[in-house]
């Protein structure tokens, strides 16, 4: 079954808007595991707006789900990764001052580079997603760094679901497929939320993960945290 890994950055930068530790993100990431979520997933960035590396060193040790840290490889990145092991590393090439991430890699063109990180953090026993826009060069390109997994970025995905929802998920299924053939995991994420999760989930029944953050918040301020992990959850296994 799809795994359901919420990302708790949205916690931190409320907590940052007004300082102190309210809300409280280490509760918040056990909070989701006690609510159903199968993994907490992070994404510090260099200003360390949001989650802060230091969240994700408290964090660590007391998760008992999967563990995600996403974000750009820059060397304080590859040292956090390095110190804390998650369960799984994505790696997104997203600049410094990006208000969230906004493309996938170029596998190929990146290919030097990426097959280094991905070898560093797989002799640590951390497996290595890439993140890559939803065309089967860059799919296969991640696979030649030596890769475990893809995350496809759902943004385009999310803006035309509304209008044509099989039109919207088509690439996203080419790209899926190429990863089965090239032996790659599956994840997705970016923009998903309860109205089109099931039916991304239905056409690509083999996707081991979604990564979900903003949308579960948002979702949260009206229906409550508990009730709006088990409505993903639910979403989830309509396929």
């Amino acid at each position: 079954m799809t795994r359901l890994s919420v990302n708790i950055n949205k916690f931190a930068t409320l907590r940052n808007a007004r300082g102190g530790n309210m809300p409280d993100v280490t509760k918040a990431a056990l909070d989701c595991e006690r609510f159903g979520a199968q993994g907490i997933t992070v994404h510090p960035r260099p200003d360390q707006r949001h989650i802060r590396y230091s969240d994700v060193l408290a964090i660590r040790p007391l998760l008992s789900t999967e563990f995600n840290i996403e974000g750009n490889p820059i060397p304080e990145f590859r040292e956090l990764v390095c110190r804390v092991k998650p369960d799984q590393v994505t790696l997104v090439p997203d600049a410094p001052d990006a208000i969230t991430s906004n493309a996938g890699w170029d596998t190929i063109q990146n290919r030097e580079f990426l097959s280094e990180i991905s070898k560093e953090f797989k002799a640590l026993g951390i497996r290595v997603s890439i993140f890559v826009d939803p065309d089967p060069a860059m799919v296969k390109g991640a696979a030649a760094c030596g890769a475990d997994r893809v995350e496809l970025y759902t943004a385009a995905y999310a803006a035309d679901f509304a209008n044509d929802p099989q039109k919207a998920v088509e690439p996203y299924l080419q790209a899926a497929i190429t990863a089965r053939e090239c032996g790659l995991g599956l994840n997705a994420g970016h923009d998903l939320n309860l109205d089109n999760l099931a039916w991304f989930v239905k056409s690509i029944p083999w996707t081991d993960e979604v990564s979900i953050g903003h949308a579960i918040i948002c979702d949260a301020l009206y229906m409550g945290l508990p009730r709006t992990i088990g409505a993903y959850l639910t979403e989830i296994q309509k396929k």
